[in-house]
Order: C-alpha cells, then sequence, then structure tokens
C-alpha cells in the first residue's frame, strides 16, 4: 500500500516561491531581465549598481539615464559550438538584453559614471539636487 505523507510546509513553501518569483521579483520570469542581475546600494549622495558582465567590454554596454529611471543595454555573446555537439545542460543566458529600474529619486545623468572592471560593471549615479534635503534656518520675531 502506497503512503503519502502529507507536507504542509513545501506547499507553503512553493506558494511563497510563486507569488516571490511573479509579483515581488517578476524578471525572474522574462529570460532577457534575468540575464543582467543588479545590485543597487544608495551611499550618502548617490547610487552604485553593481552588475556581473563576464567577458563584456565597455563598449559593448549602453546606459541611459531619464529622471529616475536608468536602463542598460547590451548583449552576452553564445559561445561557438562545434557542429556535431549536443548540449546536455545549458543554464547560461545568452543574447541581447535591457534592464530597467526605477530609483527611488531623480539622478543628475550628467555626472553618472560607469567602468567595467574584471567583468564586473560599476555605476554610480549622483542625486540631482532637486532630490537632496534642503536646510532651513528658523527664525524667531
Amino acid at each position: 500500500m502506497f503512503r503519502y505523507a502529507y507536507r504542509p510546509t513545501r506547499f507553503a513553501e512553493a506558494v511563497n516561491r510563486l507569488f516571490d518569483e511573479s509579483v515581488v521579483n517578476p524578471q525572474l520570469n522574462n529570460p532577457a531581465a534575468a540575464a543582467l542581475r543588479l545590485d543597487i546600494a544608495a551611499h550618502g549622495d548617490e547610487y552604485v549598481i553593481t552588475a556581473a558582465v563576464p567577458g563584456l567590454k565597455a563598449e559593448d554596454l549602453h546606459l541611459e539615464v531619464l529622471g529616475d529611471t536608468v536602463t542598460l543595454r547590451g548583449e552576452l555573446p553564445a559561445p561557438e559550438a562545434a557542429e556535431d555537439a549536443q548540449w546536455l545542460l545549458r543554464e547560461r543566458r545568452y543574447g541581447k538584453f535591457a534592464r530597467t529600474v526605477t530609483l527611488p529619486t531623480e539622478v543628475n545623468g550628467a555626472q553618472a559614471e560607469a567602468s567595467v572592471e574584471q567583468g564586473v560593471l560599476t555605476v554610480r549615479l549622483p542625486k540631482a539636487e532637486t532630490a537632496k534635503p534642503k536646510s532651513i534656518k528658523v527664525s524667531a520675531k
């Protein structure tokens, strides 16, 4: 006789994962977006975006900044394989990608800096002056 052990935690984990992949982090279902994973940090008066871009050079990447939106485009080239090769496993992603993120505040695109070093892209985006808090002196009357 077949005996089945009911495990509600596995079901709950599956539901949580489905929710996370579709609502919280929808780019996981978009192969073009999943090709480029980003880390974004706020450091004082700037945002720093980092991404692994193995094999890409600076001229292979295109960065656009408009207000609080940053778009990064490029293409990960597929390796050449022999004609008689049959893939047993192919998990790495190849092809064109475009990744757009919206930051919490506007940034100054004119002062943005981007560099690639050892396969890691680093983009520094200073916050726009309008996004920085202003100190106002209070006077007594």
